[in-house]
């Protein structure tokens, strides 16, 4: 896990918070966020500690593929799809979007980073949620990984 892209994580879930909750332009958002240094002060961190091309990845390819990390979380809820918190939909989106859309990260790699957003970001156990989601995904977008 790099700290780079730990932190490319979790400004992208912000991002994707945004995106979602006003529908804005993705460029704003993005240009907001990496201009805006007190969002990454408060994280204790500063651009060059920020993977930036790994931050825009994230914000633009789950934004594109919503729609597709949508369907393929859906099957794996307990609850409608429109009744997640805009918070655990963003988290989700991203970590489906590692798993189908990242095979070099491990998937336990992507579960965690998962669940410690969750943790940063989410409701109380909103972690315990994300993390039993994105296993059972796991378990399907990456079949030969684990069965080693």
């Amino acid at each position: 896990m790099s700290r780079k892209r730990t932190l490319a994580r979790r400004v992208a879930v912000q991002g994707l918070y945004q995106w979602q909750i006003s529908g804005r332009n993705l460029r704003d958002i993005e240009s907001h966020l990496l201009d805006d240094p007190e969002l990454l002060e408060e994280m204790g961190a500063d651009l060059k500690d920020l993977e930036v091309a790994y931050f825009k990845e994230l914000l633009h390819g789950v934004a594109t593929r919503a729609g597709e990390l949508d369907a393929a979380v859906a099957p794996l809820l307990d609850r409608p799809a429109a009744q997640l918190d805009p918070v655990e939909q963003a988290i989700l989106r991203l970590g489906a979007y590692e798993l189908t859309q990242r095979p070099e990260i491990p998937y336990r790699v992507v579960i965690n980073e998962s669940v410690e957003l969750a943790k940063t970001f989410g409701a109380e156990q909103s972690h315990r949620f994300i993390n039993g989601v994105l296993d059972r995904l796991a378990a399907q977008a990456r079949v030969l990984e684990r069965r080693r």
